[in-house]
C-alpha cells in the first residue's frame, strides 16, 4: 500500500504515531510512505529507520509550488496545500495512494478501503454530513459545489492518482485561491470542496474518519449502536480534529489514553 502524509518537523512524532497504529492495526506487508515537505526533514533519519523498523519505505517528496498569497496561519500552515497537488511528485507507477493527517489513529484493518474501486472518482472521502448537516448546506451554498453529496473531509483521502494527473490542475487551485482567499474559513478542504467535490466518492465517517469531538452525536445517530465497544471493534481511523490534540498534557478527550498508548510506544524506541 501507498500512504501519503504532508509534515514538517514539528509533526514528526505524531507521524510516527499513526504509521504504528497502521502497522499493529492493519493489514501486513512491505507499504510504501510519502511524505511532502517543503525543506527535507532535520530528523529525515530517525524518520527512515523508524520505517524501517515497521517495514515501511520512507520517501520524501520535496514541494517546489508556491503558494503565496494563500491564507496560512499557526493552525493551518501551508504544507495543508501540498496534498492537492501531490500528483506532481509522486512517482509515475503510483497509481492510487491514501493520504492521511498526523492526527489520525489507525485501530483497525484498512485493506478495505484502500481496495475501494474509485476508477470512476478522483477521491474517496468522509463528509461528516449527519454531524454538521446545517453547515453543509452553508459550505455548498459559499463554495458553490452544489452537486456534490456533501462537505468532505480531506484529513483521510484515498486518491486515484492517475484520474488526478488528468483534471487536477495547478493553475485551477491558484485561481481558486486568489478569488475565494477571503473566505477560505478551512483553506486546503475548501479548495477541494469546490472545485473537485462532485468527483468525490463518499466513505462512511463513523468507519474511516471518525471525529472523536462528536461521540455523543454518533452515538445518538445511531441509537446507542456506534459506542465504545462498537468504535473499538469496528472504527478504523479515529480523527482527533479541532484545537485540542491528545499529544497535549492537558487532552481529556474519550480516546486519550488509547492515543498516548501509540503515542509513548512511537516514541521511546521500543516499538516491536
Amino acid at each position: 500500500m501507498n500512504f501519503l502524509f504532508s509534515i514538517d518537523d514539528r509533526f514528526v512524532k505524531q507521524f510516527k504515531t499513526t504509521l504504528l497504529s497502521i502497522y499493529y492495526n492493519s493489514r501486513k506487508g512491505h507499504h510504501n510512505v510519502y511524505v511532502l515537505q517543503k525543506e527535507p526533514l532535520k530528523q529525515a533519519e530517525e524518520v527512515q529507520q523508524f520505517c524501517q523498523q515497521l517495514e515501511m519505505t520512507y520517501y520524501p517528496l520535496l514541494v517546489e509550488d508556491d503558494f503565496q498569497g494563500a491564507p496560512v496561519s499557526k493552525r493551518y500552515p501551508e504544507a495543508i496545500y501540498y496534498r492537492l497537488l501531490a500528483w506532481k511528485y509522486l512517482p509515475e507507477d503510483v497509481k492510487k495512494i491514501l493520504y492521511l493527517d498526523a492526527d489520525i489513529l489507525c485501530l483497525n484493518n484498512l485493506g478495505p478501503l484502500y481496495d475501494l474501486d474509485i476508477s470512476e472518482y478522483l477521491y474517496g472521502a468522509a463528509s461528516h454530513a449527519n454531524l454538521t448537516n446545517v453547515t453543509t448546506v452553508i459550505n455548498k451554498v459559499r463554495l458553490k459545489s452544489y452537486e456534490s453529496e456533501g462537505y468532505f473531509n480531506s484529513g483521510v483521502l484515498l486518491m486515484n492518482i492517475a484520474q488526478i494527473k488528468d483534471e487536477v490542475k495547478s493553475e485551477d487551485i491558484y485561481q481558486f485561491i486568489e478569488e475565494n482567499k477571503l473566505t477560505l474559513f478551512l483553506p486546503d478542504q475548501d479548495i477541494l470542496n469546490g472545485l473537485y467535490g462532485e468527483r468525490i466518492v463518499a466513505i462512511p465517517d463513523e468507519v474511516y474518519n471518525y471525529d472523536v469531538r462528536k461521540n455523543a452525536t454518533y452515538e445518538v445517530l445511531s441509537k446507542g449502536k456506534w459506542d465504545l465497544d462498537w468504535v473499538i471493534e469496528q472504527t478504523v481511523f479515529l480523527h482527533f480534529c479541532g484545537k485540542d490534540k491528545p499529544w497535549y498534557d492537558n487532552y481529556k478527550g474519550r480516546f486519550s489514553s488509547v492515543y498516548k498508548h501509540y503515542y509513548h510506544k512511537a516514541n521511546d524506541q521500543s516499538i516491536k
